[in-house]
């Protein structure tokens, strides 16, 4: 089932898409849905479909969830740990070697206040030259590490700033606008093997593309529920966090984003993820 938000009388509430219309969920946003589905024990694509309203209306999704942490995860894929030990010339393979590691690099995202919706504005740091998106699966996390649904990221980073010193990593990816959530969530049932999707990127600028890129998630090094269980560990996250799994598309410094460049991220079986950047 592919369930989101929508604003609806002046509220934001949760939603069944079907078919490009939406069918709103009265007086329940996308956590009070998933902490309900758990407390009663009722699946949670049964309990949207019973609570939501029986004619469908035209209403744009927003931002899928509010999550109450949002974590990254990286050098899940062999191209993103490549490109970094590259960029800090690193001869002993610091990215490298968290690759080949059972422990995995997992990092603080922020919270609801760095997301964006698809539609809206994501970030470019005033203080950086290379800001480039980074596409990447994501998961929103139930309680006791229950996979609840999945949906598209933009993991926006200042990838100069990491450059300069791999200390200076949370600058790098945590600010206004620094992530992109959409356009819906799509639940675990209705995607029962997230390893083969066929994920897209674009980066257009005045209507011309400035970057194209492409990857599988059959590409992704690290099982979903072994980060999640790391994140887990000596860490009891709230439900409704959302995970996300790393990056395979690597943008070049030649396509850094400038203001009023469009990202496109697309995988068919969850939608299109498209956002405008603009410096914060």
């Amino acid at each position: 089932m592919r369930l989101g938000q929508v604003k609806c009388e002046g509220a934001v509430v949760a939603a069944v898409f079907e078919g490009g219309l939406a069918r709103p969920i009265p007086e329940h946003n996308m956590l009070d849905l998933i902490r309900r589905s758990e407390a009663q024990k009722i699946p949670l694509s049964k309990l949207a479909s019973d609570l939501a309203a029986r004619h469908p209306e035209k209403l744009a999704p927003v931002l899928p969830i509010h999550p109450p942490e949002v974590w990254g995860c990286g050098c899940t894929y062999e191209t993103s740990a490549s490109f970094r030990d590259g960029e800090h010339g690193t001869r002993e393979g610091m990215y490298a070697y968290v690759y080949r590691e059972d422990r995995p690099e997992i990092f603080f995202k922020g919270t609801a206040r760095v997301c964006v919706a698809t539609g809206q504005a994501i970030g470019i740091r005033s203080d950086s030259k290379f800001t480039a998106p980074e596409p990447e699966l994501a998961v929103i996390v139930g309680r006791g590490g229950k996979i609840a649904g999945y949906t598209l990221a933009n993991d926006v980073s200042a990838w100069d700033i990491e450059r300069e010193n791999a200390l200076y990593l949370p600058q790098s990816k945590v600010y206004d606008a620094c992530c992109a959530l959409g356009p819906v969530m799509v639940t675990e049932d209705e995607l029962p093997d997230p390893y083969t999707l066929e994920m897209t990127c674009t980066v257009t600028r005045d209507g011309k593309e400035r970057y194209s890129g492409s990857t599988s998630t059959s590409r992704l090094h690290r099982k979903i529920e072994t980060l999640i269980d790391y994140l887990s560990r000596s860490n009891h996250i709230p439900t409704g966090t959302v995970v996300l799994t790393g990056t395979g598309i690597i943008v070049p410094q030649e396509a850094a984003l400038a203001p009023g460049d469009v990202v496109t991220i697309r995988v068919p079986e969850i939608g299109e993820l498209v956002n405008t950047a603009q410096i914060v």
